[in-house]
């Protein structure tokens, strides 16, 4: 096993530090091949990236990325009844999840309706009354409005019953989704979802706003055969991939493949703030620059989901959806203000969640609580992986039954585990994905449902119970920190989930300032022996040993690593380093 990296076994943290593995010669011929500099070429190396495969990571073209999208089940028959209906100028009724990647997917499909001549009717059910996925009043409201076609968007995939319901109704449903299905598939005009049993899994990565956009490839592409653009311009696709890539990154879909095409030409139509509804919510929360990944999100991402959780559910698929500047920003702002509330709810769910918890050897942490706010269960269960670094299961009581969500790490597969469950009658609904999942639960099942999946997860959480390591890319200065890096980096991006942000590490800096900010964040300014300056920020770690190792500033000398990103807050190019760990420098 190769030595820690600089030494450290165990940080502040826990982690050991470890050099990223990459193949240095590939990456000197990255860097001759691309024309691009030694430390980025570093780091697409580190990544598996080849001399052979720099060029298409590097600029990925979506024509040559884009599949066929009749290469999925049930594509074509979807495709086809979409067309019909835009020829015959049929309003469409699309019922979407109540996140971003439900918002965006509805989004998309309305404006498609609308550049082909008709319209779509949004129906995203509201979080507390109606909870989540389709209900029989749902169909039940949209056939009684005089719907025929219903496109299910985020959802369905596990949706039986309602789906038969639907169908004794009359209505044709197609579902548009990606969340792991069962062996069997609900009763429906058409179920397209990369992750079907019956899929070679692919395009098992795309969210469902990806599995819309192909949709709409497909439609579209039936629409011209069927000679519909004689009499009116053809829409261009790629001036909604904004929402495609917004979709994607908020649903912490992996960044390789496809999606990283999709990502890369849609923060290119992001730049130009075609979409009203996300031009007005950027210029709300102050993003006056070109968006990158992060800000889709950390900015867009938590104000799109603001309304389901603390508001009203639609408002973000409205929002994306919506043509009218004035209409945008009332919008927008209406966000902005739910959003701050929503931090509020979760600041006070998350106090009592942390206040239970879980044992030393347990494999997962299980919080559960009366009347606590769906719409935050889900953070709140991501903040109890961050801090106790297992899988976390966050649950709202009312009355009899328990509604969750829950959060994993990587190797412990929790969409399954609850899948497993439900089908072993533990629970009323629930399913997934590997990283993420939602339950309803009878709450005389909860021991039982908390035995199922300790025996369940219990091998695969405690065999990774230590923390991670952290992987370095490379080794800086203070002065190697520049804005000047941050440049060549960015033939790197977009960065995230299968691509992530680069970690630096900087040897034996002294901390010459530092004080908390906002709600336990820790900024600081970090120095080395060449006597440059360097902007940090630590968040949510007041409270934890590396947040006192930075407040304790009485010069002793500390190995810090962290990602590095422009300083919106300083501007005029100034960088910062975003801490992710700490650990003494021994002399």
């Amino acid at each position: 096993m190769a030595e820690p990296f600089l030494g450290i076994a165990r940080s502040l943290r826990g982690r050991a530090w470890r050099e990223r593995p990459g193949d240095t010669r590939a990456a000197a011929a990255i860097a001759q091949s691309q024309g691009i500099s030694d430390i980025a070429a570093r780091v697409l190396a580190n990544r598996g990236v080849t001399p052979e495969t720099a060029a298409s990571f590097l600029k990925p073209q979506l024509r040559t990325s884009l599949p066929d999208p009749s290469c999925l089940g049930g594509m074509d028959r979807a495709a086809e009844r979409l067309a019909e209906a835009a020829e015959v100028g049929e309003t469409v009724a699309v019922f979407a999840d109540y996140d971003v990647d439900g918002a965006t997917s509805a989004a998309l499909l309305a404006r498609f309706l609308r550049a082909t001549g008709t319209d779509a009717r949004i129906y995203v059910p509201d979080r507390l009354t109606e909870g989540y996925g389709p209900s029989e009043a749902a169909f039940d409201r949209l056939a009684a409005e005089g719907h025929r076609l219903v496109l299910l968007v985020d959802c369905g995939t596990t949706a039986f019953g309602p789906l038969a319901h639907a169908a004794g109704l009359g209505l044709e449903c197609v579902v548009l989704d990606h969340h792991l299905p069962e062996i069997r598939l609900p009763e429906a005009l058409a179920v397209v979802n990369p992750n079907r049993m019956d899929e070679t899994g692919a395009l098992g990565g795309l969210a469902a706003v990806g599995v819309v956009f192909l949709l709409v490839v497909a439609a579209n592409r039936a629409l011209r055969r069927r000679g519909h653009y004689r009499s009116r311009p053809e829409p261009d696709l790629r001036a909604w991939l904004d929402l495609v890539a917004l979709g994607t990154v908020a649903d912490v879909m992996a960044l390789t493949g496809l999606n990283r095409t999709l990502v890369t030409r849609g923060l290119e139509v992001l730049a130009q703030r075609c979409n009203p509804g996300i031009a007005a919510l950027l210029a709300a929360a102050g993003v006056e620059r070109a968006p990158r990944a992060y800000h889709l999100g950390f900015v867009l991402g938590p104000r799109i989901n603001a309304g389901g959780r603390v508001g009203e559910a639609g408002l973000g698929a409205k929002l994306l959806a919506c043509d009218d500047p004035e209409e945008a920003q009332r919008l927008a702002e209406t966000l902005e203000r739910l959003n701050k509330e929503r931090r509020q709810v979760e600041a006070d769910v998350l106090a009592a969640a942390l206040a239970t918890a879980p044992e030393e050897d347990a494999a997962f942490a299980f919080a559960v609580g009366e009347g606590w706010h769906p719409g935050v269960i889900g953070i709140v269960a991501s903040r109890l992986v961050d801090r106790y670094g297992r899988p976390a299961l966050v649950g709202s009581r009312e009355g009899s039954r328990i509604r969750g969500s829950a959060r994993s790490v990587p190797g412990v597969p929790i969409g399954p585990a609850i899948l497993a469950a439900r089908n072993a009658g533990l629970l009323e609904a629930g399913g997934g994905h590997d990283m993420a999942a939602g339950f309803t639960l009878d709450a005389a099942k909860y021991s039982a449902f908390e035995t199922f999946l300790a025996g369940r997860l219990a091998p695969l959480a405690l065999a990774g119970k230590q923390a991670p390591p952290l992987d370095i890319d490379a080794g800086l200065t203070v002065a190697g920190a520049s804005g000047g890096l941050l440049a060549h980096l960015q033939a790197v991006e977009p960065f995230g989930h299968g691509n992530p942000e680069p970690v630096f590490a900087l040897p034996a800096v002294r901390v010459h300032y530092a004080r908390i900010v906002g709600k336990n964040h820790v900024r600081a300014d970090l120095a080395d022996s060449g006597g440059g300056q360097l902007a940090a920020i630590a968040f949510r770690a007041a409270e934890t040993p590396l947040g006192r190792a930075l407040l304790e500033t009485d010069r002793r000398a500390l190995h810090v690593a962290g990602t590095l990103r422009a300083d919106d807050w300083r501007g005029k190019g100034a960088v910062q380093l975003i801490i992710s760990d700490a650990a003494p420098a021994t002399p």
